[in-house]
C-alpha cells in the first residue's frame, strides 16, 4: 500500500460490516486493496453486488487517514453516473456509511435537477465528493473558477460506464478525465461496468492505461427466467396479437409477488399496460404506476420512493429504470415483447433479488409467437456469456466542437495542449493536426462558407494563442446546450387548472385537435390548447383514445441474438423434437406449418418465399438478422434488381425479414445471381439505394445541434422542431452546395452509415448469404413467417379497429386447409 499504513482501518470497515450483518466479498476487498495502493482500474461486477461500497469505502478510508481534517473546500472524488435518479441514490448510499463510518467528507450531488440555491452553496463551499452526470461536469468545466474548483481532485469513479460507452455522452465523459487528468496527472480513475464484448476496449476507452487493475466480481448471478405462454399459440402470429391477452397471467404474477417491475420497450406500451391492467385487475388501483422519461420529475420521484418504501406492487416502466437504483423490495421483473439484446435483459433481470447472492426472477411475455424463439436465445447467450459489445466511436467532431467552446467559455483552451489531451484518449487518438485546426478555425471564423456570419466566430484567439469565449450571450447560449442527448422537440403538458404532468413530443400533439382525448400518465385527457409550447389539458372520463408517442429510437435485434435465433431453428429442423426446450416445443405447430407451406432455414440457408395475390407479387426474404440490418438490405437488393429490370417496390420488414411488394415477379434466377449479394461497392450501392442525402440531411440536425450551429432555445422558449430542422436543413444545403468536403457533412453521412445502416453488419450478412445456399418456394398462400411482415405493412395504412377486422378475415382464409 502507500505510505499511510491503512490496516487499523480496514479493519474498522470490517468492524462496520459485521455489524450490519454484512459479508465483505473477496472482489470488495480487492478493490480496497487496489485503490490504497494508488492504483487505477476496472471493477467488472453484477447489478445488486455491493459495487457502489466496493469503490467509496476505499476513499472514505483515506478521508478517515487524514483524521478528517477539513482544510479549504474542494473536491476530493468525482463520481460521474449516466442517469439523474442514480446520483440521488448515490448520494444517499454515500452519506449513509460516511455517517455511520465517522467521515466528516460532505457527499453531494449536481445535475439538472439541482436547485439555483444549492448550485449557489457548492460553489461558495464545494463538497469533498461530488455525483455528478457528464452534462452537468462539462457545464463545470465552463465556469471560469475550474481550475480551483477540481485543484485537489483525488479521484474519478465512473459509474455504469457500461452504458456510456460507444455514445456521445461516453465522449465527453473521455474528454472530461482527460483534461483532469492533465490537470492532476496523480489522480486515480476507476470505472464500474456490467459484462460488455469489448471490456478491454471499454477500458481504453475510459482512459485506462494497460497497466490498470480489472477486478471481475466472483458471483454468479443466479437469473431465473419463465416464459409465459400461451394456452393455445397460432400459426400465423403477428406483432402484439399475444401480449395483452396474457394481461390476467401478468395480474396473478404480480398478486403473488412483493413488487413488480413491468418493462416495456417504448413509452407507449407503458400506457396501454396500465389501462388494460387497471380492466383486468381493478384491485390493484391504488396499488400500481407508471414511470418513464417524459413524466414530470415529481411523479418519477414519488415512484420511485414508493419503489423505495415497498408501497407500490408494480410498476410498468421503460429503461428509465434500467439502471442501478437500489429498489431492494423487487421481487420480479416482468418483460413485455423481446429486449432485443441479452446485456439489456440481464439488466432488467437484476432490478429484482438486487441484493448479493439473491436470484433475479424474470417472466418473459412475447407479443407474438416468434418471439418465444428470442426467450430461447436469450437463454442461451446468458449461458455462454456471449454478450453484445459497444464499439467506441471515432474521432466525432461535433463532440470535439463542443468541447472546445467549454474550454473557451472557462479559463480558456491551448490548443496545442488540448491537441496532446486528445492525441491521449482512445476516441481521437487519430485525430490529426489538420483537424483540429479546421475545428479552431470553424470555430474562430466559421469556415470557408460562414465567414462572413458574425455568430459563427464564436471564439476569439487572444495574443498568446489561447481560444477564449468572451460574449456573454455566447457563451449563455453554449451553457444552456452543453449535452449531446437529443429528442424531437418537447411540449410541457399542464391541467388548465393545475400542475405539470409531464412532457410528449411536437409531433404528435401536431396531430391533436381541440377536445380530442389522448392517454398520458396512465389517464384520459382531453386537449385544450396549446400556447407556449405547453399542452393545456384536463381531466376526461372517456375510455377510448389516442396513445402519446415518442419517437424514441427502435430497439434492434443484436447480431448476437439473431445467430442464436438462426441456430435455434436449425435445431428444430433436425431435432426430433423430443429434447427440444418446453417453449420450443410450443412452436412446433407453428413451425412445422412454416416447413409444410414452404420451409424451414437453417443457418447456412436464405429462404426466399415469392407469393401471388391480388395485391401484386410479394417477396419475401428471411436472413434473419434483426430489423436494423433488413432496412438497409432491403433497400439495397430492391436497388440492385432495379438495375437489372425495370420494376419499383413497396417494402416492408421486421427483425426475421423484408418483403419486397412489385406488380411483377422477379425471375428466380436473378436471386441466384452471385453479384446481387456482393459486399463490393457497398457502401457507393447502399447511397444510391436509400436516399442517403435526405437521411444525412436529418442527421445532420443532431450534429448540428452538438456543434452549436443551432440554437434550440431558451428555458420556456424553445424552438419548435419544424423550425430547427429547417434552420439545419439549410446549413446543410448550403454546405452541400458550397463545401461538399465540409467535415460536419462527411460525419453525418458516416454516423448514418455506420449506426442507422449498420454497414458493417450489414457487410457480414451479405457474406453469409453468398456464402450459403439460397431456398426459393412459392406458397399459394402467406406462411407463418410471411404473415408478421405483411400484418407489420397493413398496420402502417390502416386504424387499429380497420387492421384488426382484415387480420382476421385473412386468418380465417389462411387457416381454411
Amino acid at each position: 500500500m502507500q505510505d499511510r499504513d491503512y490496516a487499523p482501518l480496514l479493519k474498522h470497515l470490517d468492524a462496520w460490516f459485521h455489524n450490519r450483518k454484512w459479508e465483505v466479498f473477496d472482489f470488495q476487498r480487492a478493490c480496497w486493496n487496489a485503490v490504497l495502493e494508488g492504483n487505477d482500474g476496472l471493477l467488472n461486477a453484477p447489478t445488486g453486488s455491493g459495487k457502489t461500497l466496493a469503490m467509496w469505502l476505499p476513499f472514505a478510508v483515506k478521508a478517515l487517514s487524514e483524521h478528517n481534517q477539513r482544510t479549504k473546500p474542494a473536491i476530493r472524488l468525482l463520481w460521474i453516473t449516466p442517469l439523474r435518479a442514480l446520483a440521488r441514490d448515490t448520494e444517499l448510499a454515500l452519506q449513509q456509511s460516511a455517517r455511520e463510518l465517522g467521515v466528516s467528507w460532505q457527499v453531494a450531488r449536481r445535475t439538472g435537477d439541482s436547485s439555483a440555491a444549492d448550485k449557489a452553496r457548492m460553489r461558495k463551499s464545494p463538497p469533498e465528493v461530488l455525483i455528478t452526470t457528464p452534462e452537468t461536469l462539462h457545464l463545470l468545466l465552463s465556469q471560469a473558477d475550474y481550475p480551483t474548483l477540481f485543484s485537489r481532485l483525488d479521484g474519478i469513479i465512473v459509474d455504469e460506464w457500461h452504458e456510456l460507452m460507444g455514445t456521445k455522452r461516453g465522449v465527453q465523459t473521455e474528454l472530461a478525465i482527460a483534461h483532469l487528468r492533465a490537470m492532476r496527472p496523480a489522480l486515480q480513475l476507476w470505472g464500474i461496468s456490467a459484462t460488455i464484448g469489448n471490456m478491454e476496449e471499454s477500458a481504453r476507452t475510459l482512459g485506462l492505461k494497460p497497466a490498470a487493475v480489472v477486478i471481475k466480481a466472483d458471483i454468479q448471478k443466479n437469473i431465473a427466467v419463465h416464459t409465459l405462454l400461451p394456452e393455445h399459440i397460432d400459426q400465423f402470429p403477428w406483432a402484439g396479437h399475444i401480449g395483452l391477452k396474457l394481461a390476467p397471467r401478468v395480474a396473478e404474477i404480480v398478486r403473488e409477488s412483493t413488487t413488480t417491475l413491468l418493462f416495456t420497450n417504448t413509452r407507449s406500451m407503458t400506457e396501454i399496460w396500465y389501462q388494460h391492467l387497471l380492466d383486468a385487475a381493478p384491485d390493484l388501483a391504488g396499488r400500481m404506476a407508471i414511470h418513464h422519461s417524459s413524466l414530470s420529475q415529481d411523479i418519477r420521484n414519488w415512484v420511485e420512493k414508493a419503489l423505495h418504501d415497498g408501497e407500490l406492487q408494480l410498476v410498468i416502466c421503460t429503461s428509465s429504470l434500467d439502471l442501478g437504483v437500489d429498489f431492494a423490495p423487487v421481487e420480479t421483473v416482468i418483460q413485455v415483447g423481446s429486449p432485443k439484446g441479452v446485456a439489456r435483459f440481464m439488466q432488467r433481470a437484476g432490478r429484482s433479488g438486487h441484493q448479493p447472492g439473491a436470484t433475479s426472477t424474470i417472466y418473459f411475455l412475447p407479443t407474438h409467437a416468434l418471439e418465444i424463439l428470442d426467450s430461447v436465445a436469450l437463454q442461451r447467450a446468458m449461458k455462454t456469456d456471449q454478450i453484445e459489445s459497444r464499439p467506441a466511436l471515432h474521432k466525432p467532431l461535433d463532440v470535439l466542437l463542443q468541447f472546445i467552446c467549454t474550454l473557451a467559455t472557462g479559463a480558456g483552451c491551448e490548443p496545442e495542449e488540448l491537441f496532446n489531451q486528445l492525441r491521449g484518449t482512445h476516441t481521437y487518438r487519430e485525430l490529426t493536426s489538420e483537424e483540429l485546426n479546421w475545428a479552431v478555425a470553424f470555430l474562430t471564423n466559421g469556415g470557408s462558407v460562414l465567414q462572413h456570419y458574425e455568430e459563427y466566430s464564436r471564439v476569439k484567439r487572444a495574443e498568446n494563442g489561447t481560444l477564449h469565449i468572451v460574449d456573454r450571450r455566447t457563451a449563455m447560449r453554449h451553457r444552456l446546450s452543453i449535452g449531446t442527448i437529443l429528442s424531437d422537440t418537447s411540449l410541457s403538458v399542464r391541467f388548465v387548472k393545475g400542475g405539470r404532468i409531464g412532457s410528449v413530443e411536437e409531433s404528435f400533439i401536431a396531430r391533436l385537435k381541440p377536445g380530442d382525448i389522448f392517454l398520458f400518465a396512465g389517464r384520459y385527457l382531453e386537449f385544450v390548447r396549446l400556447k407556449d409550447l405547453t399542452v393545456y389539458v384536463r381531466k376526461s372520463g372517456a375510455t377510448k383514445g389516442a396513445v402519446s408517442r415518442w419517437m424514441g429510437g427502435r430497439m434492434q435485434l443484436s447480431s448476437q441474438l439473431a445467430h442464436h435465433i438462426r441456430v435455434l431453428l436449425q435445431e428444430i429442423s433436425e431435432s426430433d423434437h423430443i429434447h427440444l426446450d418446453t417453449e420450443l416445443q410450443a412452436m412446433i405447430p407453428l413451425l412445422h406449418k412454416q416447413s409444410e407451406r414452404s420451409h424451414l432455414p437453417t443457418q447456412q440457408e436464405l429462404l426466399i418465399e415469392q407469393i401471388r395475390t391480388r395485391e401484386g407479387w410479394h417477396h419475401f426474404v428471411f436472413p434473419l438478422d434483426g430489423r436494423a440490418v433488413h432496412e438497409g438490405l432491403s433497400s439495397l437488393i430492391a436497388w440492385r434488381i432495379g438495375q437489372k429490370m425495370p420494376i419499383s417496390f413497396s417494402i416492408a420488414m421486421n427483425d426475421y425479414g423484408f418483403e419486397l411488394l412489385s406488380d411483377q415477379p422477379v425471375p428466380p434466377e436473378l436471386f441466384h445471381e452471385p453479384d446481387l449479394f456482393r459486399t463490393e461497392d457497398l457502401e457507393h450501392d447502399i447511397r444510391s439505394a436509400i436516399n442517403a442525402s435526405e437521411m444525412a440531411k436529418r442527421h445532420f440536425r443532431e450534429i448540428a445541434r452538438i456543434a452549436g450551429l443551432i440554437f434550440q432555445g431558451y428555458p420556456g422558449k424553445k424552438l419548435q422542431n419544424r423550425h430547427l430542422q429547417a434552420n439545419s436543413g439549410l446549413l446543410f444545403d448550403v454546405f452541400e452546395k458550397y463545401e461538399p468536403e465540409n467535415r460536419l457533412i462527411l460525419q453525418s453521412y458516416a454516423e448514418i452509415m455506420q449506426s442507422q445502416i449498420e454497414t458493417q453488419r450489414l457487410a457480414n450478412t451479405l457474406e453469409r448469404i453468398r456464402n450459403g445456399t439460397i431456398i426459393i418456394t412459392n406458397p399459394e398462400r402467406f406462411t407463418p413467417f410471411s404473415f408478421p411482415i405483411m400484418v407489420d405493412r397493413l398496420r402502417s395504412k390502416l386504424s387499429s379497429e380497420k387492421l384488426e377486422d382484415r387480420i382476421r378475415k385473412m386468418y380465417t382464409k389462411l387457416t381454411a386447409d
